[in-house]
């Protein structure tokens, strides 16, 4: 009788302007897509990459978070990470790489997730942001931006504020434990964290608290949109490249072989 495989869990971060998305395509530019043809080439293996969820083409990742079963007591997990490392692209690095039990699923474990958005405020954009941030031309009022922000923490039916991926979703109902704003200069930078994100959830809520923060719509607009939100939509969107997906939280502890819980 064959021993079973071995699950790692798998921290990537990737610059994800080269890419289409986290999700496998049908022209291979996923960042799955590489994630799996690099474990083919250590391993000579068809291994299966679940991810925490996706990200569109152009949003970066910080703390991905992925697994995959793998043949036991072929590597330690540090051989794992550096020798994926080395065959994947430079824009795409395994952090953290060890193993869970076979009960830890990187999707349907998640317990928390948090994002951030970047926005330059200004009328140039620094030439080193082209990419990792949005530039937004108009003059904003920073108290505005903050209070828009407090509307939207807590437990809402986000439907308005969420893009339609050709499927619908069972519950639009999410809570955010955590809308912040900070300002350094010129740069702006809102997070998010939550028990979930419906998709482009974090770009139309950036787009829609900035068009608030300008004064091209109001606080009781967006009220309107998080209290009736039935057949309501925005349609300002944030662009992909300042949003980033920063840490993913889990529902249960893991121990590693040092016994420390994670």
């Amino acid at each position: 009788m064959n021993p079973p495989p071995q699950r790692l869990k798998l921290v990537l971060a990737y610059d994800g302007r080269p890419f289409s998305g986290w999700q496998s395509q049908p022209n291979g530019n996923g960042v799955q897509d590489h994630l799996k043809a690099a474990l083919r080439a250590v391993s000579s293996l068809d291994l299966t990459v679940v991810g925490s969820g996706r990200t569109d083409a152009g949003v970066h990742a910080l703390g991905q978070v992925a697994h995959v079963d793998v043949p036991p007591g072929r590597y330690p997990p540090e051989t794992w990470r550096r020798a994926l490392n080395a065959h994947l692209p430079a824009t795409i690095r395994i952090l953290g790489c060890r193993l869970v039990p076979a009960t830890f699923h990187a999707q349907h474990a998640v317990k928390r997730k948090s994002y951030f958005y970047r926005v330059w405020s200004g009328d140039t954009l620094h030439p080193l942001e082209i990419g990792r941030a949005w530039l937004f031309p108009w003059p904003i009022t920073l108290a505005t931006l903050m209070a828009g922000a407090e509307k939207l923490a807590g437990t809402h039916d986000f439907a308005a504020f969420a893009a339609n991926r050709g499927q619908p979703e069972s519950s639009t109902v999410r809570t955010l434990y955590r809308v912040r704003v900070r300002r350094a200069g010129s740069l702006l930078t809102l997070h998010f964290e939550g028990n979930g994100f419906l998709y482009r959830m974090v770009r139309l809520l950036t787009g829609s608290l900035l068009q608030v923060a300008a004064g091209r719509k109001d606080l009781p607009w967006l009220q309107w949109l998080l209290t009736a939100p039935s057949g309501r939509k925005t349609n300002h969107c944030a662009p992909p490249d300042g949003l980033y997906l920063e840490a993913v939280k889990y529902r249960i502890y893991i121990r590693d072989s040092g016994g420390q819980s994670r």
